[in-house]
């Protein structure tokens, strides 16, 4: 058989609808007719729904999965001291989570935004994470105002709402933070500060322009762009600029 037979036997095969077109068809049918039965219609319609909402958390679901294998383990660089100044706990900065959760929601489609609905109880900070598909989960909590050190009112609340930011993102997204600690026992050491999502992009790009030689070379210093100290950003971009230039202005031939 020709590819021009197969093509014109494909082509005259029936194109099996979704469920949801099934069901919306039926919707204008009944709605066309002069005898349309109102109930029928909104128990079609609230099938209709059930059956999309169905369909956006099973999507939900399946990108949180996939965004889950790439979530990074954040560094905790905050700490709590007690009144002689020694660090009793630490925890990670919302800036630092949010800095590095974002680009990885972006890419699966999910988006995280924050509400402070009004409470007699407290500061309750609601965290809503939604995907693209249609499909959100909600979770929220109260808390106290933190007028612990010498905050003034504003300072006292925004304290509180960076900690419910943390709290609610944690439980939505299962993020995990860390503190190295040297023996189990010591003070938790402070966390190196890695550079920002912008920068490592920036790097990245500049990398791609460089040999295959400085490439690996890169590689065995510290492994990939997200990884780079944020107090060696400049030196680094300053060296792959130079290397960028320098392959650039090579021949191919010497490439080889």
């Amino acid at each position: 058989m020709s590819n021009f037979a197969v093509k014109d036997e494909v082509e005259r095969l029936p194109v099996v609808p979704s469920e949801s077109a099934t069901i919306m068809a039926i919707i204008q049918q009944v709605a066309m007719s002069p005898d349309a039965d109102i109930d029928k219609m909104e128990r079609l319609m609230l099938m209709h729904e059930r059956y999309q909402a169905q369909q956006a958390k099973q999507q939900y679901d399946d990108a949180l999965a996939q965004m889950q294998e790439e979530m990074p383990v954040i560094g905790e660089r905050g700490g709590i001291k007690d009144r002689s100044g020694r660090i009793q706990s630490t925890y990670a900065l919302w800036e630092d989570i949010n800095e590095m959760i974002k680009p990885v929601m972006a890419k699966h489609g999910f988006a995280l935004t924050f509400r402070t609905p009004r409470n007699e109880r407290g500061i309750e900070v609601e965290g809503v994470l939604s995907h693209r598909a249609g499909h959100r989960e909600v979770t929220s909590m109260v808390l106290p105002v933190d007028t612990s050190g010498s905050k003034n009112g504003v300072q006292a609340v925004a304290s509180s709402v960076s900690y419910g930011k943390r709290y609610t993102a944690g439980l939505l997204l299962n993020i995990t933070t860390t503190g190295e600690d040297d023996d189990g026992n010591g003070p938790a050491a402070s966390i190196t500060p890695r550079v920002t999502s912008a920068q490592a992009a920036q790097i990245a790009m500049l990398l791609e322009k460089c040999s295959d030689k400085a490439k690996a070379a890169f590689a065995g210093i510290h492994g990939k762009p997200t990884a780079v100290e944020k107090a060696a950003f400049d030196q680094v971009l300053a060296m792959l600029t130079k290397s960028a230039a320098t392959n650039a202005a090579t021949p191919e031939a010497d490439k080889q």
